[in-house]
């Protein structure tokens, strides 16, 4: 019992400093964590030169079971790109440590059901299955928010290409028609847009950053417009391809729209299939049974 509660006290300290450390309004920022926005190297290639050795540890400690757990679950996507994607305010250390704050609580909660004296079976489970559970929800969560990020760039891209045609053919440039898009628009396109005009303001070039994007989004829609707009030095009626392109986006997005309407059609029937083939087998088997029965009286 004083075994236990030990335990689970030092579960407790471990993941309330995990938690504290990652609160924004407690952990005061370095100097190197505030200005690595503005880097221009990726995040992955950051580090903090303020990190003390046990912070080492427990960060390397998150990652190698973050990553492992990962793999195991079959999830193949770089952690990193997807918290990119969603324009999330972790980074990757800060989500594993996250994850495993999360994961430290489900045992604490396992060790604590076992102090009270709940079954084996119970608290096997909840030692088990806690902190696995605790990872998978959060992974889910951030996966789904993925999904929806590139539906919603995906639904988003059409009206921005045409807008970006317009520009263009009104005489502005790439970059400054990009940035137009980003000032004005309120969307996923035009947050994805914002960060392609941080990248050039860092001194990349504007075909550079928008290859960026369009790897980082991971959008067919999006890939086949950035190789259209990297013709900008060969074509001279850019504005007429990217209207173009706008036009096959919408064509891609009306098919794909009426292939979840045909399927989500089909999913209808489903329950009512079950609801009409069930009571017709109940009312088959009665005299089916009754035959039965018939049949061995006789």
């Amino acid at each position: 019992m004083t075994r236990l509660l030990v335990a689970a006290g030092l579960l407790l300290w471990v993941g309330s400093s995990l938690l504290i450390s990652g609160s924004s309004r407690l952990a005061r920022l370095s100097l190197t964590d505030r200005l690595a926005p503005f880097h221009p190297s990726p995040p992955s290639q950051r580090f903090s030169a303020s990190a003390t050795p046990i912070s080492q540890l427990t960060v390397e400690l998150a990652r190698v079971v973050g990553d492992r757990l990962s793999a195991w679950a079959g999830v193949t996507e770089p952690i990193g790109r997807r918290l990119r994607r969603v324009h999330s305010p972790l980074d990757v250390t800060r989500f594993r440590l996250h994850e495993l704050a999360w994961m430290a609580a489900a045992t604490l909660c396992g060790l604590l059901a076992a102090g009270a004296g709940a079954p084996v079976a119970a608290t096997g489970l909840l030692l088990a299955g806690g902190p696995t559970l605790a990872f998978l929800v959060i992974e889910q969560r951030l996966a789904k928010a993925s999904e929806r990020w590139q539906e919603r760039v995906a639904r988003e891209l059409p009206v921005v290409a045409e807008q970006l045609a317009t520009l263009l053919n009104a005489g502005f440039s790439l970059g400054a028609a990009v940035n137009r898009l980003a000032t004005t628009g309120t969307g996923a396109t035009a947050t994805d847009l914002a960060a392609v005009t941080a990248r050039v303001h860092q001194g990349v070039s504007e075909v550079t950053a928008l290859e960026e994007w369009a790897e980082l989004v991971a959008v067919d829609s999006v890939t086949h417009l950035v190789r259209v707009l990297s013709l900008q030095t060969e074509a001279p009626d850019l504005g007429r391809l990217v209207s173009v392109e706008a036009r096959q986006a919408r064509r891609a997005l009306q098919r794909r729209t009426l292939e979840q309407i045909e399927r989500r059609g089909e999913q209808v029937w489903i329950p009512v299939s079950v609801a009409a083939l069930v009571p017709g087998a109940i009312l088959l088997a009665i005299p089916v049974l009754a035959a039965l029965r018939l049949f061995a009286t006789a």
